[in-house]
C-alpha cells in the first residue's frame, strides 16, 4: 500500500472519528435534556402517587449515557487508526505539525477520560470532555496539512519524549478544566439551592473540585518536563541553544508558572474552589492560546504562520 493510500485512510478514520465522536457528545446531552424531562413531580402531603414511571423511561438517561460512552470508544479507536496510519503515511510520528498533534492529542486525551470512567465511574463529565475535545480537534481539522517529511534537524529522538509528554499533560489538561467548569456550575447551584434534576445527575461539587485537583497534579509534572526539561534539550539538537524565548517558549512558560501558582495555592494556602477552579481555568487558556494562537498567527520557529 503506497504512502499516498494510507494518508487517505488516515483521513477517512479520522473524519469518521470526529463525526461519531459528535454522535457521543449529542447523546450526553440528549441525557441531560431527558433528565430535565423526567424531573421528579411533588405529591402533596397526604397525596397518594397512582403511578410509577415506565422502567424503560425511568433509566432512559442511564441507556444514553451507556451509548455516549459505547461511541465515545468507537470514536476514540478511529482516531487511534488514524493517527496510526498517518505515522506510517509520513514514516515518523503522528505529531509533526498543528493538525497531527491535534488528532493524536486528542485521541490521547479520549482515552484517559475513558480510563478514568472505567476506574472512577466520571462518565457524568461525557459532555464536556466531548464538547472540549471536538472543540481541540475542529481547530486541529481547520489547519490540515498534507502528509509529508519532517525538517531533518527536528527528526530526532527527543522529539518522541517531548511531544508524548506534552500531549499527555495537555489531556490531563483538558479533562482538569473540564471538572473546574462543571465545579463551578454544580457549586452555584448547591449554594443557591438551584440544584435541578441536570445537575443532580452529577456528584457533589466537592467532589468534582478534587478530581480537577487530581489530574491536573498528574499533568503538571508531565508538562514541566516537556516543556522545561526535554523540549529545551531538543531546541539544542535542533537549533544549538536551549532556549530562546520563542513566542511558544514564553507561552509555555506561562502555561507552566499558571498551573505552579494553581497547585501551590492549593497545597500551601488551602485555595479550594471557586478561586481553584478559575487558576484552572486560566491555566488552560493559556494553553490554548499557545496551542492555535501562537502556532496559526505568530511568527516563530515553533509556529505555523
Amino acid at each position: 500500500m503506497s504512502t499516498d493510500q494510507l494518508a487517505q485512510i488516515s483521513n477517512y478514520l479520522v473524519g469518521g472519528g470526529f463525526a461519531v465522536l459528535c454522535a457521543a457528545f449529542v447523546c450526553h446531552v440528549a441525557e441531560l435534556v431527558t433528565a430535565r424531562r423526567q424531573a421528579p413531580v411533588e405529591v402533596p402531603a397526604g397525596a397518594v402517587a397512582v403511578a410509577e414511571p415506565a422502567q424503560d423511561e425511568a433509566s432512559a438517561p442511564d441507556r444514553l449515557v451507556g451509548v455516549g460512552v459505547s461511541l465515545t470508544a468507537l470514536g476514540t479507536l478511529l482516531l487511534i487508526g488514524g493517527s496510526v496510519t498517518r505515522g506510517l503515511a509520513t514514516q515518523r510520528a503522528p505529531y509533526g505539525n498543528m493538525y497531527e498533534f491535534g488528532v493524536t492529542g486528542t485521541a490521547i486525551a479520549l482515552t484517559v477520560y475513558l480510563v478514568m470512567v472505567w476506574r472512577s465511574r466520571i462518565q457524568w463529565m461525557g459532555a464536556l470532555v466531548l464538547g472540549v475535545s471536538l472543540f481541540v480537534l475542529g481547530l486541529s481539522l481547520s489547519s490540515y496539512t498534507p502528509a509529508g517529511p519532517l525538517v531533518p534537524a527536528l527528526n530526532t529522538f527527543w522529539k518522541y519524549i517531548h511531544v508524548t509528554s506534552i500531549m499527555v499533560a495537555a489531556a490531563m489538561f483538558m479533562v482538569g478544566a473540564a471538572a473546574a467548569a462543571l465545579y463551578l456550575v454544580k457549586e452555584r447551584a448547591e449554594r443557591n439551592g438551584t440544584v435541578g434534576p441536570v445537575l443532580a445527575r452529577f456528584p457533589v461539587a466537592a467532589r468534582i473540585d478534587q478530581l480537577a485537583f487530581r489530574v491536573n497534579a498528574v499533568g503538571f509534572p508531565l508538562w514541566t518536563f516537556g516543556a522545561l526539561i526535554s523540549g529545551p534539550i531538543w531546541a539544542h539538537y535542533a537549533w544549538g541553544r536551549y532556549w530562546g524565548w520563542d513566542p511558544k517558549e514564553v507561552w509555555a512558560l506561562i502555561t507552566w508558572v499558571v498551573y505552579a501558582g494553581y497547585l501551590h495555592a492549593r497545597v500551601t494556602a488551602g485555595w479550594k474552589g471557586r478561586r481553584a477552579s478559575y487558576l484552572a481555568l486560566a491555566g488552560f487558556v493559556t494553553f490554548i492560546i499557545s496551542y492555535y494562537v501562537i502556532n496559526l498567527f505568530v511568527s516563530g520557529q515553533h509556529s505555523y504562520a
